[in-house]
């Protein structure tokens, strides 16, 4: 009896890690920098929201800047690495309403958009081109 209360735990375990977690889709590199006014943009997260025609659609992938703007995507819960496709590039809320450019944190509004082949695309420049102005307030 000893012996079954201790391999039972091991056995459901197996049941719940084998074969019934989520399917990983083809991963490929993708690493680049953000930078505005000539220097990388850092204290903050750069998102990736897959375009409709991609066919991988669920977490977006995502990647925190490094102190130089650099950045390495990554898509939970695979790792290093993004699907293939079409994404709309985005900020952190944060980061573009410290760069006074909010277009910047709305996919629908972002001014970049991003081809990643299925080669995997390396050291893609993005750039924050111009400061929006701010509302002017009543």
């Amino acid at each position: 009896m000893q012996r079954l209360m201790l391999i039972a735990p091991f056995a459901l375990a197996s049941l719940f890690l084998g074969g019934c977690g989520p399917e990983k889709p083809k991963m490929v590199n993708f690493s680049g920098k953000v930078i505005h006014q000539g220097k990388g943009v850092t204290a903050g997260s750069i998102h990736f929201f897959p375009e409709s025609s991609n066919s991988y659609q669920k977490d977006n992938p995502s990647s925190i800047l490094q102190l130089d703007g650099s950045f390495t995507a990554k898509t939970f819960p695979f790792g290093d690495g993004i699907p293939p496709g079409t994404y709309k590039v985005t900020l952190a809320p944060a980061v573009a309403s410290r760069l006074n450019a909010p277009s910047y944190a709305d996919p629908a509004k972002t001014p970049w958009t991003v081809e990643v082949p299925d080669a995997g695309l390396k050291d893609k420049v993005l750039e924050v081109k111009a400061t929006e102005a701010e509302p002017e307030s009543p």
